[in-house]
């Protein structure tokens, strides 16, 4: 490999001091004070960031990407041998029409298709390769309206999640002028398809505002149905599958509160109980009754409770499901005689479905040591007729039909793997680690059969850990390219997550996020005692907030890590905190702290934030992955992390940040865009562990 001279970013002199604590900054000058513009205009990036942000590519690639671009290519192309291009759906049926989705040869985005019900020719409805041209296209869906007669779909053209809505006619398949632009992405149809219910941004990227657009008017008139006052607040807007109410939700991670229009009507939304510090609560609608998933009353992994819809108050909830301690109901969804929930105890998932006439229950799940399980409902609502998912990490994804009426299972749909899959060349298992405090920290591994445990293998270990979201012991075809180079794939279910109940998610945030980071690392120790691989030979990845992960166990224990992969990682996690204006502050005070109000959380978040706590010692190779347009964790988040580590680090182990100019969060947008993503990130780790590829 060639040394070029790795980009030092210049220092200027930046101090902040809050409860009389003064800290220096020096690159907070990365940060751009029109980060606003910059997230829909990328070209308005100052120069000098953009310098700055342009060498560090270029360094990757002249150390990097191109010293292993022949690696990148053959892992791409396994992953890619591995996908079915010319790909579908199953159609899902709706009055007198089944709707699809399907993937062409060679094309990055959907088409989405329909055909009568009971068969016929397919008509293409919206192809997103012809929309998408040659530029970024995030594609937040489409959606007809009950006449069948409209298409609405949504689109973001620069990663920075602005969505316009269009409004396609399905008889001459012809655009309207009439667009809806710049909205939050969430959108849905009122009964008689003359108007769209939308969500809109406030002036700091915060999904804050509900209105209504009557097909043919000027956006610019279009009613306010519901403003969120508490910029702590994020609102969504959904609907029943009965069609009866459309659904105004506003939450943080904690706290809920939900509001109902009827959508035969319109009208004022009504509330459905007042929001109250740590309840949360989601509603569903059946004959007049509220169906209501909900931690009320001390149920911290949650209940199921009934109410009359036109007195909905909590005071008039019901149990229906009580709260079961360590069953956690994850999920729940409403048929014209039956009621779902997905449940998860002991890490494991089932279905549960109930039989609303007579209560009669039958269970749903699968026998292998870990597995994925989910569940749909489609478009119909007076059906007995669900479908749900499964796979593990052996076993590609299945879909099934499950007719509640007969009890019948349906095979729909195995994954197609075109190269060619054998479950029994692999093995899953779910092992536990003992955190510091006792706790049996899940960890499913996944490996080829076969596998010598004798403390020499390559192994990736992902983890997140955060906001309440379990990590799926799910199947993938990227990850077999590490396994079938002699690495074991492990995921650590660690505290943050609600892997093991909602307990498990409280032990790993605000004053208990330092589990999240030393879980983690016991599952490291746990994989080298139990003879899978030793330290130097793990390689750590993580995003977003797993990407906080990353950087705060290479400044714990960098002893433990061949390499790091933290792909947009929130690393600045005391200054985003304490900056008021970036759309996801307020909202994740109650995940994090408030470092503005509170001195004990300040304390806290300054010891563990990743870049803050970087120092002069030996850390291990680290590639670090950026969306310039990402408004979830900002491009200098990352940025700032590695000008600081090149600045302090000893040692000469490798530092990469490579990012992407024209991407958010999500990264590239097209799925063969993101397969090479995928792939730099597996060439970092192969190398990193001494392989040739």
């Amino acid at each position: 490999m060639s040394k070029s001279t790795p980009p030092v970013a210049k220092r200027v002199p930046h101090s902040y001091t809050h409860h009389n604590v003064t800290r220096e900054d020096p690159y907070a000058w990365l940060r751009a004070d029109n980060w606003q513009e910059v997230m829909q205009k990328p070209e308005t990036l100052a120069a000098d960031i953009r310098v700055y942000l342009e060498a560090e590519n270029d360094y990757y690639e002249a150390e990097f990407g191109q010293p292993t671009a022949k690696l990148q290519d053959a892992i791409y192309k396994e992953i890619r041998g591995r996908i079915k291009e010319d790909d579908s759906g199953v159609p899902l049926p709706d009055g007198d029409w089944a709707y699809n989705t399907r993937m062409l040869e060679g094309k990055q985005y959907p088409l989405i298709v329909r055909t009568p019900r009971n068969g016929g020719a397919e008509t293409v409805l919206l192809d997103c390769n012809v929309e998408a041209g040659e530029t970024y296209f995030g594609f937040a869906g489409a959606s007809h309206d009950p006449s069948h007669r409209t298409l609405a779909w949504a689109a973001d053209r620069a990663g920075s999640e602005y969505y316009d809505i269009v409004l396609r006619d399905l008889a001459t398949g012809k655009d309207s002028d009439d667009v809806i632009r710049e909205t939050a992405g969430s959108y849905v149809w009122s009964n008689d398809s003359s108007a769209l219910y939308y969500t809109e941004y406030d002036d700091n990227h915060r999904p804050y505002r509900i209105r209504r657009h009557d097909l043919g008017t000027d956006q610019a008139s279009d009613p306010i149905i519901y403003e969120e006052k508490d910029p702590g607040f994020f609102v969504g807007v959904g609907k029943t599958l009965s069609d009866k109410f459309i659904i105004i939700d506003a939450h943080d991670h904690q706290t809920s509160e939900v509001w109902l229009i009827d959508a035969d009507k319109g009208g004022e939304p009504r509330l459905v109980a007042p929001r109250l510090v740590d309840r949360e609560y989601e509603v569903d609608e059946r004959g007049g009754q509220l169906f209501i998933r909900t931690n009320a009353d001390g149920a911290e992994d949650y209940k199921i409770v009934t109410v009359a819809a036109d007195a909905p108050g909590a005071e008039n909830w019901v149990d229906l499901v009580p709260h079961r301690e360590g069953v956690l109901v994850l999920d729940v969804s409403l048929l014209a005689n039956h009621m779902l929930r997905l449940e998860r105890e002991d890490g494991l998932p089932r279905i549960v479905a109930r039989d609303l006439r007579t209560g009669q229950e039958e269970t749903v799940n699968f026998a292998e040591e870990a597995y994925s399980l989910g569940m749909s409902t489609g478009y119909e609502f007076d059906t007995a007729v669900f479908r749900l998912t499964y796979s593990s990490p052996t076993t590609p994804q299945q879909l099934f039909d499950f007719d509640l009426g007969t009890g019948k299972r349906t095979l729909l749909k195995t994954q197609d793997v075109p190269s060619g899959h054998d479950p029994a060349d692999y093995e899953t298992r779910r092992l536990f680690a003992t955190a510091a405090d006792g706790e049996q920290v899940p960890v499913t591994l996944l490996y080829r059969k076969g596998l010598a445990l004798d403390g020499a293998n390559p192994t990736l270990l992902y983890g997140y850990g955060a906001y309440g979201m379990s990590m799926p012991a799910a199947f993938s075809v990227s990850v077999l390219s590490l396994v079938d180079r002699g690495f074991v794939y492990a995921i650590a279910h660690i505290r943050g997550g609600m892997e093991k109940g909602y307990r498990w998610y409280k032990q790993g945030r605000r004053e208990h996020k330092a589990n999240t980071f030393t879980d983690f690392i016991a599952a490291a120790e746990m994989l080298i005692a139990e003879g899978y691989t030793q330290p130097g030979r793990i390689v750590a990845q993580g995003g977003s907030a797993g990407g906080m992960l990353m950087g705060a166990i290479a400044n714990l224990r960098p002893d433990l890590w061949g390499g790091i992969v933290a792909q947009v990682p929130f690393v600045d996690v005391l200054n985003t905190m304490l900056d008021d204006t970036l759309p996801l502050t307020p909202p994740e005070w109650p995940e994090w702290g408030n470092p503005i109000t509170s001195p004990e959380d300040y304390a806290r978040i300054a010891a563990y934030a990743p870049y803050e706590a970087v120092s002069d010692q030996a850390y291990p190779p680290i590639f670090a992955l950026a969306g310039l347009t990402d408004p979830r964790v900002t491009y200098w988040e990352p940025a700032k992390w590695v000008a600081r580590l090149r600045a302090t680090k000893a040692g000469d182990a490798p530092l990469y940040l490579k990012t992407n100019m024209s991407a958010g969060h999500g990264g590239a947008s097209g799925r063969f865009d993101r397969l090479k993503e995928t792939a730099q990130c597996y060439a970092f780790a192969i190398k990193s562990v001494g392989l040739d590829g």
